[in-house]
């Protein structure tokens, strides 16, 4: 859905999707945006398949989303949404603030980041900002350079099946056990990762799950092991 300009009417978005496992944050989420807007309309999803269901059931006009789901995988949420929803702005509000993670996150497309810790009143401030177009990271935390872009405009041209066959392979799976995990063929999933190789200017399936592994997964994973090629 591309964002049309009259679903945001000074800096008041009519549709807002919460996507965060904890009730309680996201009671204190649904409490600010209604405090500013009583008429907006809020979606709650609390997992990776809740977050898609949504999705793919409606449109919004902002999402407000934490990093640690079941289901997610580092950012895979972030890159899902910006991938099935290029359009629509990304506000990341995590626990995790440390420099790494909200560059991290600013490089794979979010409008802003806030941490968990951050008052109501700030929390308000980067969605007014973030509705009229601006951007808001913490000071310092998310410097990023040309390189990044780059990397980031390969990423979210990748479709969402190509995602979910990518972070398969980041986490060194084989093509059958790919096609077993999303219901595929293995000759579908083939296909996927030539695609996904073209688009990403990876010479080799190694190189995509490295490139995968430094960008969307957690990085408290065991170091990566890849376990075969299997593309030919």
């Amino acid at each position: 859905m591309t964002l049309q300009p009259e679903s945001v009417v000074e800096g008041r978005p009519r549709s807002v999707l919460i996507a965060d496992d904890h009730p309680m944050f996201r009671l204190a989420l649904r409490y600010a945006l209604s405090a500013r807007d009583g008429q907006v309309e809020i979606v709650e999803a609390a997992s990776q398949a809740a977050l898609e269901a949504a999705v793919m059931a409606d449109a919004f006009d902002l999402a407000l989303l934490d990093l640690a789901m079941p289901g997610v995988n580092g950012f895979s949420s972030l890159v899902y949404l910006r991938c099935e929803r290029p359009h629509m702005p990304v506000i990341v509000i995590s626990s995790y603030e440390d420099p790494g993670t909200v560059h991290r996150a600013r490089q794979l497309g979010a409008a802003a980041f806030v941490p968990k810790s951050a008052m109501v009143k700030d929390i308000c401030h980067a969605i007014e900002v973030v509705l009229v177009g601006g951007t808001w990271f913490p000071a310092g935390k998310a410097d990023g350079g040309g390189a990044d872009a780059r990397v980031r405009r390969r990423l979210t041209s990748l479709t969402t099946q190509q995602l979910r066959v990518l972070l398969c392979v980041g986490e060194g799976l084989l093509n059958k056990q790919i096609a077993d995990e999303l219901h595929v063929s293995e000759n579908t999933v083939k296909v996927h990762i030539t695609a996904i190789l073209k688009k990403l200017q990876c010479s080799t399936r190694t190189q995509a799950a490295l490139l995968t592994r430094g960008l969307l997964l957690d990085p408290s994973l065991a170091p990566l092991q890849i376990r075969g090629e299997g593309i030919a």
